[in-house]
């Protein structure tokens, strides 16, 4: 059963379409300007929600954004140029994938310092935990009593039951 379950949303899953937040009434007559800013509107973060594109969110300003992105398009702008004019409107973080710059170090370098000092706190826990050992100096009699003293030994052979 749980076979079966987990068949079904797999097979759901992947043929799940994308969904778009664009309403109908947002669409392009023109279907090659329609697609020219789909593609812009794939790299435009929506400022309200952070994480989705313009394209998925359902934000009032994503959808301002989108009606921008297309007025800009049928006015005759290139990708790049509405792509440039979203940045010195909103700054670099409107965009997806921002830029590798002093400004953003800490975006695009964070994630892997933090993983390393996280990899650092798991090897020092490790190395904490591993067993000491004690090295053997010397095997005497009774199979493994090393390193004891006679009087030890003795104390030792009477608490198990053992005379000698």
């Amino acid at each position: 059963m749980i076979r079966l379950l987990g068949v079904i949303l797999l097979i759901s899953a992947v043929w799940a379409s994308p969904s778009y937040a664009v309403n109908p009434e947002e669409i392009l007559s023109d279907p090659e300007m329609e697609e020219n800013a789909r593609a812009v509107s794939r790299h435009l973060r929506c400022v309200v929600c952070q994480n989705q594109s313009i394209d998925d969110s359902d934000a009032e300003l994503a959808r301002d954004m989108r009606v921008l992105v297309r007025e800009r398009i049928m006015m005759g702008d290139t990708n790049r140029e509405v792509l440039d004019y979203m940045v010195s409107r909103y700054g670099n973080y409107v965009l997806l994938k921002p830029p590798f710059q002093k400004s953003t170090y800490v975006l695009w370098i964070g994630p892997a310092v933090i993983f390393l000092l996280g990899l650092m706190a798991v090897g020092v826990f490790m190395y904490q935990r591993r067993p000491r050992t004690v090295p053997v100096a010397e095997k005497t009699r009774g199979g493994g009593s090393a390193g004891l003293t006679d009087e030890e030994r003795k104390k030792l052979d009477k608490l198990m039951g053992k005379d000698s």
